[in-house]
């Protein structure tokens, strides 16, 4: 009976939390629209991120106790968790308008000249781009309820939480390690947004449904749902836990394939391999040819002032 007096203050001082923080992010909105300074606005719209975060971190506790069969009235969590997500779009839509103003000279200048290729190309970028900060806003939560559940007393108690969290964090690290090469691979014309585009459902499932409590249940640690793209195994950063066992298993599919077919992913490395292949076969051409004029040298008798017998 204690345990849950506790869970339900617990419960009450985030959903306390959560209206205050709902009111100050509506006065950083208001300062946002009101400013007459660019300086200033630019301040207002990072404290503004900052407010979301903070909620996007109730949000996921929310989420968590909603799934949990010990609170059996959970109408005012499903309102809080409304109630932030209302705010998170709010926010987005402020983003958004910022990129547009950033550049919105050269936008107006160049908007009657994009054909709809470029368009869509753009619309990936921002996509890809979305999907990342999505990703990292996760990994930020994360890293707060690990300092949380690491500290104090109870930090024994909550190991296999933590280990559960920092395994999530690793994942969302090589999901957007993939989605910055993408959009590197798209800028260089390596990769199509048609390509993309069809991956676009798996991520945006993965990016949603991670939070749920029985996700990893139904995740598949080989799956790769980038894999149609080709786009090689991914080298850690100073992190060899970090990438998934994804890679592992694209590894043992490819099992048999050499190191030259793995080139082949790679358009410059392809490319390098044909120019290698294109001076074997010259220099080979010439050797050929001078063997074959020293055949006819040595066959042809020399004739100057005399005439020959063929013995």
């Amino acid at each position: 009976m204690s345990a849950n007096r506790k869970l339900q203050t617990e419960i009450d001082r985030t959903l306390k939390k959560v209206e205050e923080g709902v009111e100050v992010f509506d006065e950083v909105w208001d300062k946002v629209y009101s400013a007459t300074q660019q300086n200033q606005k630019e301040k207002y719209e990072v404290d503004l991120k900052k407010e979301i975060k903070k909620l996007q971190r109730h949000r996921d506790q929310i989420k968590t106790w909603a799934a949990s069969s010990d609170i059996k009235d959970k109408r005012a969590l499903t309102d809080a968790r409304k109630l932030i997500e209302t705010k998170m779009e709010q926010f987005k839509v402020c983003e958004k308008e910022t990129k547009t103003k950033t550049y919105s000279k050269e936008g107006l200048a160049r908007e009657t000249k994009v054909d709809p290729h470029e368009a869509a190309r753009q619309a990936t970028r921002d996509w890809l781009s979305e999907k990342v900060d999505a990703l990292s806003t996760q990994i930020d939560a994360h890293e707060a309820d690990v300092e949380r559940l690491s500290s104090g007393k109870g930090a024994k108690r909550h190991r296999a939480e933590v280990e559960q969290l920092e395994a999530s964090i690793k994942r969302h690290r090589w999901h957007i390690a993939r989605l910055e090469q993408i959009a590197r691979l798209l800028d260089n014309d390596a990769l199509q947004h048609e390509q993309i585009d069809e991956i676009k459902e798996d991520v945006e499932y993965y990016i949603d449904a991670n939070q749920e409590p029985d996700f990893m249940d139904a995740y598949d640690e080989t799956m790769d749902i980038f894999e149609s793209l080709e786009l090689g195994e991914l080298a850690p950063a100073g992190d060899d836990d970090a990438a998934p066992a994804a890679d592992a298993g694209r590894r043992k599919k490819k099992g048999g394939r050499g190191d030259d077919d793995d080139d082949d992913d790679d358009p410059k490395a392809r490319k390098k391999k044909d120019k290698q292949a294109a001076k074997e076969a010259k220099e080979a051409e010439k050797k050929a040819a001078k063997a074959a004029k020293a055949k006819a040298t040595a066959t042809v008798p020399l004739t100057i002032g005399r005439a020959t017998v063929p013995k």
